[in-house]
């Protein structure tokens, strides 16, 4: 089965047809800009661009960066504060004309990354973690998505923890990789606390240089790098419409 996967972003919307038996894209990926300001009727036309491009007449999956609950949108996160309380996968469909299911993008990062790639055939607890911009996590048992868990949202001296750990943080503060790994071992020792995960996924631009920080880390938690680097957010948007069809 094919689907379009389109994985949105604060400052790029990408996507491409995916193929769910191999996890291959069917062609190469197209990007355009998310819109200035990012308003929910600007997305919508970008992201008919994107079906334009591929002239896509078959059903569509998208990650979206802010919590949602049954395809509405319970936050803005990056994006525009207009987007709070839309229904956006009816914004979407009604758009392009088309069956739309929308998920977190970090949820559906991961759920790639569970199915396809370093969480495959693992059994228990698997937290993906994108240490990026921002942090993104999602949370697996035995495969099976428990949405919307938005660790990096987590208080820390009155502000999102993730304004700590991000690696663009990191760049902005010229963080070597050991002091940067001391305030990430915060970060996991806090989620710790809430929960204890069987795995660590971690993904994002840092996992590029997880042989300059992996002997810093200091959890007992197994941990390995995510696999399906950059296509993760459009593969995994493809599962999430193929999870919800078959739920």
């Amino acid at each position: 089965m094919q689907i379009l996967g389109i994985d949105i972003g604060g400052t790029g919307i990408k996507g491409a047809p995916v193929d769910l038996t191999t996890a291959a894209l069917t062609t190469e990926r197209f990007r355009v800009e998310t819109p200035r300001p990012a308003k929910p009727k600007a997305v919508a036309k970008a992201v008919q661009k994107i079906v334009d491009h591929f002239n896509w007449k078959g059903p569509i999956g998208f990650g979206f960066p802010t919590v949602i609950v049954n395809g509405k949108a319970m936050a803005y996160g990056n994006m525009h504060k207009s987007w709070l309380g839309v229904q956006i996968d009816k914004l979407f469909s009604e758009k392009t004309g088309l069956p739309c299911v929308v998920i977190n993008d970090a949820d559906a990062a991961g759920m790639a990354e569970v199915r396809f790639g370093s969480g495959k055939n693992i059994n228990g607890l698997v937290l993906t973690i994108t240490v990026g911009t921002g942090i993104g996590s999602g949370l697996y048992n035995n495969g099976i998505l428990i949405p919307n868990f938005e660790l990096g949202r987590i208080p820390y001296n009155n502000e999102p923890i993730e304004k700590y750990v991000a690696n663009s943080v990191r760049k902005a503060q010229n963080l070597t990789y050991k002091q940067w790994a001391h305030r990430f071992n915060f970060f996991l020792d806090t989620v710790e606390s809430i929960c204890t995960p069987d795995q660590y996924i971690i993904g994002g631009g840092i996992s590029k240089h997880m042989d300059e920080f992996k002997k810093y880390i200091t959890t007992d938690i197994p941990f390995t790098a995510a696999q399906m680097k950059n296509n993760a957010g459009i593969i995994g948007a493809a599962c999430a419409y193929e999870a919800k069809i078959n739920s």
